[in-house]
């Protein structure tokens, strides 16, 4: 990529414009995703440390926004991926209290915390990030009806959430 890059004289954004200028929206799309401040800042450092030496190329692409995405995606899948494998069953699962009658944010969050992480990354990459189903299934290296199912089945649960929270009001 970087030699075709050079030879067509194509040149993109310098890295440190580029990642003053969009860090930010990789770390809300990161904490989206993890649900962790300290998580999200982990898989941003890892994905710009791993973008640094391959610049050029990156630049190069015809979405740079959507490359660096993509990485952030696929660092976070492979984060819970190793995180998943550690995971012990328990005899007896917990239920929460709502603790407060209203539905609130935080509520909300919650709720899509509780989510499967491939749910959660498609709900969170369809709604917060407003891309199309077709730019998540590029995203996330699936068919574009597996995005549609993942979304749905996640939105789903998110509901029945919504309406349990409005139950206890």
């Amino acid at each position: 990529m970087r030699a075709l890059a050079r030879r067509r004289g194509v040149t993109g954004p310098d890295f440190d414009a580029w990642v003053a200028q969009r860090g930010d929206a990789l770390l809300r799309l990161a904490y989206l995703l993890t649900g962790s401040r300290a998580d999200a800042e982990d898989v941003v450092q890892d994905v710009l440390v791993r973008a640094l030496p391959r610049w050029e190329g990156i630049a190069a692409a015809d979405d740079v926004d959507a490359y660096v995405r993509r990485m952030v995606v696929n660092a976070h899948t492979s984060w819970w991926r190793r995180w998943r494998k550690r995971e012990t069953p328990v005899e007896q699962v917990r239920d929460r209290a709502v603790e407060e009658a209203r539905l609130r944010d935080d509520d909300l969050w919650r709720a899509c915390l509780a989510l499967p992480a491939d749910q959660r990354a498609a709900v969170v990459l369809r709604f917060y990030e407003d891309l199309s189903y077709a730019e998540i299934a590029a995203l996330t290296g699936v068919r574009e009806g597996t995005v549609r199912s993942r979304v749905s089945r996640g939105l789903a649960v998110l509901r029945a959430r919504v309406e349990t929270l409005e139950d206890v009001r």
